[in-house]
């Protein structure tokens, strides 16, 4: 039996784009003290509840990836994955991970993967991807809930830091998912989905994304204004965030808007990991009172 049709129904890109954030929330929460068991929980885990949270998409998307060039292809489309062996696959992945992350790591950290696989499967994919240019919005959520469910596998409460790790890689995810939109603008026209570019226009997209990456570099000093990272992360996170907004600036002169939005795309994994990176090594111990507590005996 080939594995690589069931390794990509997991889609392992967003797997590893959230291994990295869910590794900087962690080791942003221990301040210097890492726990490898816990650590392996919390990445393991996570990487697992995503993996299931893909699948179930796969599952879901299957009618409207065959309108697109770039899903045509997928196991779920050509019928090279039965839908029952997909959602018993999807299952398994799932009860790992939940298992996984329910053993090992805190309530308020299992909360979290339930809330964002929640957003994901059951509001983003079931319908408003389908239905509501707003999905990316809402979606986004499920998007930044990997680096709080890090961050409160090590504290188990919900406090300013998570918050701000909440805000920061929602707000992240407005301007990564956007460009991706004008860059397969066909792709989604073509399977009806109503992504802003298509429903508003791809002046309209432009604005949004430039508001929104300039609302991430402010929002991602935060952390250092805050006291939960020091200056050299405030110093990077400045520099790349206002580097990827002079990008997203220069869509409003673009000749070639794709080769524009891919740019902007690309820019945006970059930003993500750097600040993943440094929150990891110039983290400081938390500050801040918790909004919500719940831990595990």
């Amino acid at each position: 039996m080939a594995l690589k049709p069931y390794l990509l129904l997991a889609k392992p890109g967003i797997i590893f784009g959230n291994l990295v954030t869910v590794i900087g929330g962690y080791f942003l929460a221990a301040g210097g003290h890492f726990e490898p068991l816990l650590f392996l929980a919390a990445v393991l885990g996570t990487s697992l509840v995503v993996a299931s949270g893909c699948v179930f998409n796969n599952v879901i998307d299957r009618d409207i990836d065959q309108h697109m060039a770039r899903t045509q292809t997928r196991a779920m489309v050509t019928g090279q994955i039965s839908i029952p062996v997909a959602l018993v696959l999807g299952t398994l992945l799932g009860i790992a991970g939940f298992g996984l992350l329910a053993w090992q790591t805190t309530a308020l950290a299992t909360g979290f993967a339930a809330f964002g696989f929640a957003i994901y499967v059951g509001a983003y994919s079931l319908y408003l991807k389908r239905n509501s240019v707003y999905g990316t919005l809402i979606g986004s959520l499920s998007g930044a809930s990997p680096p709080v469910i890090g961050y409160c596998a090590v504290t188990g409460t919900f406090d300013l830091g998570a918050l701000l790790l909440l805000i920061i890689f929602s707000i992240w995810q407005m301007p990564h998912s956007y460009a991706i939109a004008i860059f397969r603008f066909n792709d989604y026209a073509s399977a009806s989905i109503p992504v802003l570019p298509v429903k508003h226009g791809i002046g309209v997209a432009k604005h949004h994304i430039v508001i929104y990456t300039a609302l991430f570099v402010i929002s991602s000093v935060m952390l250092s204004v805050a006291g939960y990272t020091g200056w050299i992360y405030a110093v990077v996170a400045v520099l790349v965030g206002l580097y990827w907004l002079g990008i997203t600036l220069r869509g409003y002169g673009a000749s070639d808007n794709v080769a524009w939005a891919r740019k902007v795309f690309g820019i945006s994994i970059m930003v993500v990991t750097a600040l993943s990176v440094m929150m990891s090594v110039d983290s400081r111990l938390p500050v801040a009172e918790p909004l919500v507590s719940f831990t595990m005996g």
